[in-house]
């Protein structure tokens, strides 16, 4: 595998024992510094510098990489090069073995004007648009008048949401032709665009295909993709809750139908965009691994990887059409370093302090590579893992991806957790009422977190306020009291009045202990307090080991798993309660009313600055000091992991003065401009 490997990097080498191949080459897109492929593999090779243009997408370098492991094959991962027809040449003129298709069916497939037109051909469902290359922003609207509106920009050679805009007039088909060949151009290496009809509330089901050298070719269900943020996917599961069996059939066979045209030879996605009535067309064809791919695997037993590897050595396949099972029901969640409440996620970066994957809970596999210490960088996808849950039902899987959320421990980088959670409990979600344009009808003034029902309010209530009484009570104990040099009298306090502000609201709540009970797993003493919040009595119990970093607590028979992810000795402590991070602040009685003399700190007036949202590179610069601009003008452009975002202005007004140029590195919350 290659990964980001102290500030430059590097391919990982390993050998295939027992096999005739003594070497493989395997890519991916990275995020870490702590070498944890490295550490997996027996050889490592840096490749450049972090720069995706200097390393992962700069072939001399890891043609070299390739010579000086003497690989036999390469696998080339998700991304990057594994779609480029180029680089599968240049192993074939070494004679190395691509784990891929041939080269054929990666140009063919891989230029989304070419693949549109070979489908059409293969009588495959197809999206009206324009079949040709566009030239310029003016050929862009010029075409889109004629499509009609809304439509879709994206890269020919693109994929992954990269180079996509959604334009609904001629102002945002020109500033998604800009946006959309840059993105293309730096992702790729390949900036022609196409233009196509937009169809309006889709569905995203995407094919998974496998063929060999044979001509035999199947169909490995499907996968629903459709709960995504910025053309990308987030949740994914298979099989799809909204397909029949007829219009499945129906799919595969296309997606079949379509591999057979370009002789397709490995493990491939197509993906179709079905509306309200079950009509589905094709979108695009992804001649490569799928992020995605485990829940595939989940529902059929088989590995694809595995089968990849087995077909490009020039293996048959294993398996007829009749032999491929929908066994049970998989979720995926794609865990990123994103602020979910920032358009749903923007770019997290830092160093991972505390890391827990929920591998101990049934059913659940975590794709990653990282572990504690990792750091996430502004170079590379910002995506931390995939958690994969698996059950005998839609129901099973949900839940235990559930609790799979609840019980993993980031730390260190700001991450999207809690809207997976939100996602997966969403009612709309549960009875499949989905679309691509989910995120943005179910929060359409943007993400804010699980609102507590009163029950839920009390319940975390009443679990901060003992979890605040178990640590005073904690900062109380001496381990060998009696040789402490200074006597001890322990304060005999029956129950504890307390005052918890929680979203502004202070609540008056009474924590009394019930004392110690045992559990039924060996050595493990229970503590239980009966709390009184808003008139209600809970009691709540848990072990209260306040150095782990997960705390199952039972609040009058639920149980729920809870992180306290800091705690302040002015009674400030941020808990993460149902997947959201809730901030409370607790305070005796006595300090509740001696805090009343305190002076608050006045907010920063931000109506007249504009600072970076994300850690990134200043793409562009587009107003200096004296000029006018408007509100929503265009400021400047930041690109931070592969995606370029732009900034505008707050208000109308002046520039007072401009702090970034062109080329810089910013961080998250830098000033980069001031108005007057």
């Amino acid at each position: 595998m290659a990964g980001f490997w102290t500030g430059a990097a590097a391919l990982a080498t390993a050998g295939r024992r027992g096999r005739r191949w003594p070497k493989l080459l395997m890519r991916s897109v990275a995020l870490w510094t702590v070498k944890v492929h490295v550490k997996m593999a027996d050889e490592a090779v840096c490749v450049g510098p972090a720069p995706t243009s200097k390393s992962y997408l700069n072939m001399n370098a890891i043609m070299d990489a390739v010579r000086s492991t003497r690989a036999q094959a390469v696998h080339p991962g998700y991304g990057f090069l594994s779609e480029n027809k180029e680089f599968a040449k240049r192993l074939a003129a070494e004679d190395v073995i691509f784990i891929g298709p041939d080269t054929h069916a990666i140009q063919a497939m891989g230029d989304k004007i070419e693949s549109k037109l070979l489908a059409k051909k293969a009588k495959v469902n197809t999206i009206p648009g324009f079949d040709g290359v566009v030239k310029d922003a003016d050929e862009a609207v010029r075409i889109a008048r004629e499509i009609g509106y809304p439509v879709m920009i994206k890269a020919s050679a693109g994929g992954g949401g990269k180079g996509m805009r959604i334009a609904w007039d001629d102002e945002e088909t020109r500033d998604g032709f800009r946006f959309s060949s840059q993105e293309a151009a730096s992702s790729f290496g390949d900036d022609r665009l196409l233009i196509e009809k937009f169809i309006d509330n889709p569905r995203h089901i995407e094919i998974q295909v496998l063929g060999d050298k044979h001509g035999n070719a199947l169909w490995l269900n499907e996968r629903e993709c459709s709960i995504q943020r910025r053309n990308q996917k987030v949740v994914e599961e298979a099989p799809s809750i909204f397909l029949d069996s007829e219009t499945r059939r129906a799919m595969g066979e296309q997606a079949v139908a379509l591999a057979k045209a370009v002789s397709y030879s490995s493990a491939g996605t197509v993906e179709f965009l079905v509306d309200s009535k079950k009509n589905f067309y094709f979108l695009e064809m992804n001649t490569r691994l799928q992020v995605e791919h485990p829940v595939t695997e989940c529902i059929t037993g088989l590995d694809l990887v595995q089968e990849m590897i087995r077909v490009a050595k020039g293996y048959p396949l294993r398996h007829k059409q009749a032999d491929i099972p929908i066994n049970g029901w998989a979720v995926e969640c794609r865990v990123y370093a994103e602020d979910p409440y920032k358009s749903f996620g923007l770019p997290s970066v830092g160093r991972l302090s505390q890391y827990e994957e929920p591998i101990h809970l049934p059913g659940v596999r975590v794709d990653s590579g990282i572990q504690p210490g990792s750091d996430i960088s502004i170079y590379y996808d910002p995506m931390i893992s995939k958690l994969i849950t698996y059950g005998s039902d839609r129901t099973e899987a949900l839940k235990r991806m559930e609790d799979a959320l609840d019980s993993y421990v980031i730390r260190g980088v700001t991450h999207n957790i809690a809207l997976l959670r939100e996602v997966i409990i969403n009612s709309r979600f549960i009875e499949g009422d989905i679309n691509t344009k989910f995120l943005s009808d179910v929060y359409p003034d943007g993400f804010k977190g699980h609102p507590l029902t009163e029950t839920e309010r009390n319940q975390f209530l009443a679990v901060a306020s003992s979890l605040f009484v178990a640590s005073q009570l904690r900062a109380q104990h001496f381990q060998d009291h009696e040789s402490s040099r200074v006597p001890i009298v322990k304060p005999q306090v029956a129950s504890w009045e307390l005052s918890v502000k929680l979203h502004d609201e202070i609540h008056t709540v009474v924590v009394s202990s019930s004392g110690p009970t045992f559990s039924h797993e060996p050595q493990k003493l229970l503590h239980s307090y009966m709390v009184e919040v808003d008139g209600s009595k809970l009691n709540v119990t848990s072990t209260w080991n306040l150095a782990s970093p997960l705390l199952s607590v039972n609040v009058d028979g639920t149980q729920r798993t809870i992180q306290c992810l800091s705690r302040e000795a002015g009674g400030n402590m941020s808990i993460q309660f149902l997947g959201t991070v809730y901030k409370v602040r607790i305070l005796t009685k006595l300090a509740a009313e001696l805090n009343k003399f305190m002076l608050e700190k006045a907010a920063e007036d931000t109506s007249s600055i504009l600072r970076s949202p994300m850690p990134g590179v200043v793409v562009a610069i587009s107003v200096k000091p004296g000029d006018l601009v408007a509100e929503g003008q265009e400021i400047c452009v930041i690109e931070a992991m592969k995606m370029q975002n732009s900034m505008t202005a707050g208000k109308t007004g002046k520039v007072k003065s401009v702090h970034c140029k062109a080329g810089d590195t910013v961080g998250e919350g830098d000033l980069l401009v001031e108005l007057e």
